[in-house]
């Protein structure tokens, strides 16, 4: 082998190498990514299934007419529409929360309604994820379903469309929507 052919040989190897290293550099780099994106992911999940799973009665769980069955609406809760689960019907473009601010308090869906926790937990507080941060927002999505009232009327507070909504530094923000109908209104 020549000294020139040496040469030539390091350079093509040296060029090479350099475009390996730049491709795996930034791979490496963003390497923790999905594990952020899939943790983030969960948090979203854990917190919509939460908010789900909660009730959606006509009444607030909190009221004795909650589960009985001569409440056909909010009107019949005790202290009537304003102190309904809906806090005040239809006039509202979203159900308004208790002012009870503690997740664990919360007892059902519109309780989480402008909800937002840094460092999110489980509803007890337990095992907080550090760097994340939840929101959730909720509107009233009846109308956009075509629910009517016993009566027939538009009844845009039979369904909630809950928006979860999980930001971290440095990554986009994840959101997931999931709807809650009143098909069961004394559950």
């Amino acid at each position: 082998m020549t000294l020139v052919e040496l040469v030539l040989f390091m350079v093509i190897v040296g060029v090479g190498v350099a475009g390996l290293v730049s491709v795996t550099g930034s791979l490496v780099r963003s390497s923790p990514d999905p594990m952020l994106r899939k943790q983030m992911l969960a948090i979203a999940e854990s917190l919509l299934n939460e908010v789900l799973q909660q009730p959606f009665t006509w009444c607030d769980p909190d009221d004795a007419k909650a589960a009985d069955p001569t409440t056909k609406s909010t009107a019949d809760c005790t202290g009537g529409a304003a102190a309904s689960q809906d806090k005040g019907g239809g006039a509202l473009t979203s159900p308004t929360p208790e002012a009870a601010g503690d997740r664990k308090n919360f007892d059902n869906v519109a309780d989480y309604g402008g909800f937002s926790q840094a460092n999110i937990g489980d509803a007890a507080g337990n095992n907080a994820m550090t760097g994340y941060t939840a929101s959730v927002a909720i509107e009233r999505a009846g109308n956009a379903f075509g629910l009517t009232d016993a009566a027939g009327s538009p009844d845009d507070a039979a369904a909630l469309k809950v928006t979860v909504t999980v930001q971290r530094a440095g990554l986009d923000d994840l959101q997931l929507t999931g709807y809650r109908f009143r098909y069961a209104p004394r559950l």
